[in-house]
């Protein structure tokens, strides 16, 4: 295996440094030749490529910064994430196709099961990622996209929709109203569910798997990677799918870190259309020091431990600390603001307190907010509240996370 892993790496970083001139320029500024990349262990030659940098670097070098390897014309699609970054969505086919349906074969998603996708189809690539799995797996894909509770058990019951693909939240609001119109679990037509975008909590597993008799996952990915590693029974944490490789690493200076000690997932994946090497995606986890039994892959991530950097995630989308510095600049009576989110149920809940300058009118202040973090977030803002001044503590935390995950 280590072999294979070596060789695919070798290959990879050729093509980078020669195709991509921001990882030849990331390279050559770092000391490194190709040549000095001979296994994973010289990995951490190269320097950490954090998400904030890949925006700096399109910025700088529209449209993707200088690490396209393919033609733009031979790209299926281009998304948008939040930063903003444009995600080149690389043709989608080999081995590293077949790794990344690993977590809907686990599930056992096939031929006969119709399935809804509640992930947006709009401009993030959440929708169409789960869909072109989906079908590649066979099964009938259901687009509905979010919201529309009623709609949603409608076609489920209507069609004896076998399967879910969303936020297990969702999942969750959909059986509880279900159950309101005197749909019983034993009649329930879910089966299989492969879930991602948040926490996946021990109480929501009891329920879907013990009283639903469900067969579930959870999916770990991000927009710039996609799915690269999911839950199994009897798995502590994550199986890593075979279409990347993983380091934990200090997120003071990049340096790899031993299994089990907690540090930033650093990823890099083998398509060399995209070839994203050492890429921070942000959050904590740790690495098993063997995988267990169960685990069909070589990597174990042992769980996720939140966030290295200050974002914070809020209904399966990322609310960054320089898009509320945005939106202040946006609106010059704004003296301070601050979100909050919550979880009183089963649904985040996003407010902001915002403080105005002294002689600032607040009117159409929270309504421009909202229009403006469904803009550069994508993200509803539960509510807006305007605060009195000496509300905000000065050097506080831009984003507080007060939710609590069982």
């Amino acid at each position: 295996m280590n072999d294979t892993l070596n060789r695919k790496l070798r290959n990879l970083i050729a093509t980078a440094y020669e195709h991509t001139p921001a990882m030849r320029e990331r390279m050559s500024a770092a000391g490194v030749s190709p040549a000095d990349i001979q296994t994973t262990q010289d990995l951490p030659l190269l320097p950490v490529l954090q998400k904030d940098e890949l925006t700096q670097l399109q910025q700088t070098r529209p449209p993707f910064g200088g690490m396209l390897a393919a033609k733009i014309e031979d790209l299926p699609r281009i998304y948008v994430s939040p930063g903003p970054i444009l995600d080149p969505q690389p043709a989608w086919e080999g081995e590293e196709r077949e790794a990344s349906l690993a977590p809907f074969r686990y599930v056992g998603f096939q031929r006969g099961d119709r399935v809804l996708n509640t992930f947006a189809y709009h401009i993030t690539p959440a929708g169409l990622l789960f869909d072109e799995a989906l079908r590649a797996c066979g099964a009938t894909v259901l687009p509905t996209g979010p919201g529309n509770s009623d709609v949603q058990i409608m076609l489920a019951t209507q069609l004896s929709a076998s399967g879910f693909i969303g936020q297990p939240s969702y999942l969750m609001t959909l059986l509880d109203k279900m159950s309101e119109q005197g749909i019983a679990a034993a009649d329930s037509p879910f089966r299989k569910a492969l879930f991602s975008a948040e926490p996946y909590t021990p109480t929501q597993r009891s329920r879907f798997e013990d009283e639903y008799g469900m067969k579930t996952t959870s999916a770990y990915g991000t927009a710039d990677l996609g799915l690269f590693a999911y839950t199994a029974q009897g798995v502590r944490g994550f199986c890593v799918s075979e279409s990347v490789f993983i380091e934990i690493v200090d997120p003071s200076d990049g340096q790899t870190l031993a299994a089990e000690e907690v540090g930033e997932i650093v990823v890099t994946t083998f398509n060399p259309a995209y070839p994203l090497i050492r890429f921070g995606t942000g959050d904590l986890g740790a690495l098993a020091a063997a995988p267990d039994p169960g685990n069909p892959g070589s990597q174990q991530i042992t769980g996720l431990f939140g966030r290295s950097g200050d974002a914070v995630k809020v209904r399966g989308m990322f609310l960054h600390p320089n898009q509320l510095q945005a939106v202040q600049r946006r609106f010059p009576q704004i003296e301070k603001l601050r979100a909050t989110v919550t979880r009183p149920g089963h649904t985040d809940v996003l407010v902001i307190e915002v403080e105005l300058q002294p002689v600032a009118q607040e009117e159409g202040i929270a309504e421009g907010i909202v229009q403006f973090a469904m803009q550069a977030a994508r993200l509803r803002v539960d509510r807006v509240e305007i605060v009195p001044g000496g509300t905000i503590a000065d050097g506080g935390k831009t984003i507080v996370d007060e939710r609590a995950w069982e």
